[in-house]
């Protein structure tokens, strides 16, 4: 009988613009109370918004574009570069936008290609926002998000189909667990790598589940899966840096008290 696999971290996402496309890492420092670095550092409001950068505030969704409304936005590749905060999008591999976000030229590039290609969706002219240490997650709190890729597998047969596990949106993939072994992890610790994780609530999933992270089709409907198959809608879950470290694809992760 073959030995049961250690849990171990698979794959490291950071989202650097809210709505578009994860940067995968292999390995990430980060300190306690934060998220990863540049996890939702920017968004793009929709329109005249609420969003005051000298005065940061956590906003509903709804303020912003998002895969919940506006699945075209998973027809964009966005890369992004760190050292000078450049943002490029891409379509079908090729280059259609490119501004550094420090500067309100490369913001403008950004958004007048955003206000053309989302032109539909939009409710007023778009409008790239941040603030210095703001993050625009869907939580309040700065935190991470984690999914076990076997409680993906449980989804898929019951779905009987293939689920893209970045669908999700999650900055921590698991294996090595058995299903659903997450929601247990309520007020319990996890270690990975260096850090030391604090699980505090489950995720409630959305719509933008239902869009296809590489097509952008609306083409599943998975929190109705879940409610049919186990009776709710959340999937994952999100913990707080209790502990600062290095996290890197291969580590060990370890569930304590």
């Amino acid at each position: 009988m073959a030995a049961p696999a250690t849990p171990h971290l698979v794959a490291l996402c950071r989202y650097p613009v809210k709505g578009l496309s994860p940067e995968q890492l292999v390995s990430v420092t980060i300190e306690a109370g934060q998220t990863i670095p540049f996890d939702r550092a920017y968004a793009i409001e929709n329109g005249a918004g609420r969003f005051n950068p000298e005065q940061p505030k956590h906003l509903p969704k709804i303020n912003f574009l998002m895969l919940m409304r506006d699945e075209r936005l998973a027809t964009l590749t966005a890369k992004f570069d760190t050292d000078t905060q450049t943002l490029t999008l891409l379509r079908d591999g090729r280059q259609v936008s490119r501004g550094q976000l420090t500067t309100p030229i490369g913001r403008t590039l950004v958004e007048q290609f955003l206000a053309a290609f989302m032109q539909a969706e939009l409710r007023g002219p778009p409008k790239v926002v941040s603030a210095p240490g703001h993050s625009f997650s869907d939580m309040s709190v700065k935190c991470v998000h984690i999914v076990n890729l076997a409680s993906v597998r449980e989804l898929e047969r019951h779905v009987g189909r293939p689920v893209d596990p970045l669908r999700f949106r999650a900055n921590l993939y698991l294996d090595g667990l058995e299903p659903w072994v997450e929601f247990g992890w309520l007020d319990k610790t996890l270690a990975v790598g260096t850090a030391q994780l604090g699980v505090f609530a489950r995720t409630q999933r959305c719509p933008a589940t239902n869009v296809d992270p590489g097509t952008g089709a609306r083409d599943m409907a998975i929190p109705s899966a879940l409610q049919r198959g186990w009776g709710h809608e959340d999937f994952g879950v999100y913990a707080k840096v209790i502990k600062g470290g290095q996290m890197a694809t291969g580590d060990t992760v370890t569930v304590g008290g």
